[in-house]
């Protein structure tokens, strides 16, 4: 019992010099010549730098993936435009549909395009060609591509958003 109650007043004792907090401080901010590796300061300051790069380019790699994305709808929007105009000149009528210009053999959208948007003409004359993305899609259901005839502008998901004036 005795040899516990020493270990306890050895630890309790307080009449050690404290020391001081600053210069201990500093010296464990400084590296002696002979010590290899980085403070801690400096690597939270390369976390600081690498968390602000990433705050930066993640949106923009972001929006280049919608347009990307996009794209795709774009390509297969401006072919079914060009076969319902050819559409036109050999039936003197649009179509009503863009399965009616696949049956006919006017356009050819290939099934990984169909699998991912679903394609609508609209207005007779056509007014706009929408494209509505299905949940095959990686960036979701429910995205919308449109193509604004009169206008000959975009609108949508990866779009950039049309001026006003």
């Amino acid at each position: 019992m005795q040899l516990i109650n020493s270990y306890i007043e050895v630890g309790l004792r307080t009449d050690k010099p404290k020391r001081k907090e600053g210069k201990d401080m500093f010296k464990k901010l400084h590296r002696k010549s002979n010590q290899k590796g980085f403070t801690l300061i400096e690597i939270l300051i390369v976390v600081v730098i690498v968390a602000i790069l990433a705050a930066i380019s993640v949106p923009i790699y972001l929006e280049y993936v919608e347009s990307a994305r996009a794209s795709d709808a774009k390509t297969a929007i401006s072919s079914i435009w060009q076969a319902a105009q050819i559409y036109y000149q050999d039936r003197g009528e649009y179509p009503a549909t863009v399965e009616e210009l696949e049956d006919s053999r006017y356009v050819n959208l290939s099934s990984s395009t169909k699998l991912q948007w679903n394609f609508q003409l609209i207005g007779d004359p056509p007014v706009s060609i929408t494209a509505q993305s299905t949940d095959q899609m990686a960036g979701g259901a429910g995205k919308e591509v449109r193509y604004d005839i009169e206008r000959g502008t975009w609108y949508g998901y990866g779009l950039p958003e049309p001026d006003e004036n």
